[in-house]
């Protein structure tokens, strides 16, 4: 067993002992590069990508190619940093089953893993039953939450199919603060309208930044 085997094995050992925990960023992230780089010392390189992008975030962040320009990095490597966002946002999507958004404390819970790691925004429409119970939740668009791609029309249609009594819209904003935009406060009233034109009541629109969220419930617009 050479140098680099026993100090994986080492790194394993802790990790199975005392989980993520026991581990420092430049460990989780050199252990998850091994499994990439099988052969190679992958520690200098996960201190080079934790100096290059400020932090563990920062890294799995990063673009495909912004990634591959550190030493040591190629496509099989990157790819797999790229993946685990969106793992996360399933992962966490997916524990969070029969919930009731009755506050806006449990709408900013619910949707803000949704929001792990993307770069651009992203717009959901959450139904629900009478009692607040989430029916689904809808990824509507890709882009601005003011663009016309997200339409009364796709709103209104999703919450049908749904059969929802109630709804939560919800949209990031990425690199920003989670402070509503006058557009933003446009959009909610127009999909507020449309909604309750087909008997759906818009019971919140949350916005997410930066891991943090603002009700336009709690501000008195809805």
């Amino acid at each position: 067993m050479g140098v680099h085997d026993g100090h994986r094995q080492r790194m394993r050992q802790r990790f199975e002992q005392q989980g993520d925990d026991g581990l420092h960023d430049h460990e989780l992230l050199e252990m998850l590069l091994s499994c990439a780089l099988p052969r190679v010392n992958t520690n200098p390189i996960a201190h080079e990508l934790l100096n290059a992008f400020g932090s563990l975030s920062g890294v799995l962040d990063a673009p495909m190619a912004e990634l591959q320009k550190a030493p040591g990095i190629g496509p099989n490597a990157a790819t797999l940093l790229r993946l685990l966002p969106g793992l996360c946002r399933r992962y966490y999507s997916e524990q969070q089953t029969h919930v009731i958004l009755d506050s806006s404390e449990k709408c900013g819970a619910y949707l803000t893993p949704r929001f792990i790691g993307r770069r651009v925004e992203t717009v959901f429409l959450v139904c629900t039953d009478a009692k607040c119970r989430v029916l689904g939740c809808q990824l509507l668009h890709t882009g601005s939450v003011n663009s016309t791609e997200v339409s009364s029309r796709k709103v209104v249609e999703t919450a049908l199919r749904f059969n929802a009594a109630a709804a939560v819209l919800a949209h990031n904003h990425p690199g920003g603060m989670a402070l509503p935009s006058q557009e933003d406060l446009s959009t909610t009233q127009r999909l507020r309208q449309a909604l309750e034109a087909v008997g759906v009541r818009l019971l919140d629109h949350i916005i997410v930044a930066d891991g943090d969220f603002v009700s336009l419930a709690d501000s008195g617009i809805l």
